[in-house]
């Protein structure tokens, strides 16, 4: 696993975008909103979680770490994680960011 792959999930996303890397965090956003996020010196993909306990449930059974400096809720699943349990993390975190957009917002990604 690598972060091509985790792009190329990403991109397939509807309203999906990467941003910057140059001028923010090396991520990708839903109507502006970070649903993963990469770093330099980690080895995996940060994702969100529905909850604090969902994450320290991921983490317990190992199939993800604390992610650093993120919110509890959030985890790091390694690019060694098996492609679709990695699928499965950025979807789940994708469908949370894009569930807390306004309406206005999810009806025109909805459309795009």
């Amino acid at each position: 696993m690598s972060r091509t792959l985790v792009n190329q999930i990403c991109v397939d996303l509807p309203g999906a975008t990467a941003a910057d890397p140059a001028t923010e965090l090396d991520s990708w956003k839903v109507g502006g909103k970070m649903f993963a996020c990469f770093g330099d010196r980690i080895d995996g993909v940060c994702v969100k979680t529905d909850s604090v306990d969902t994450a320290a449930m991921l983490i317990d059974a190992g199939a993800a770490t604390k992610a650093p400096y993120f919110h509890r809720s959030w985890v790091l699943v390694s690019f060694d994680s098996a492609e679709d349990e990695l699928r499965h993390r950025i979807a789940v975190s994708y469908d949370i960011i894009f569930k807390a957009l306004p309406k206005k917002v999810r009806d025109v990604i909805g459309q795009a």
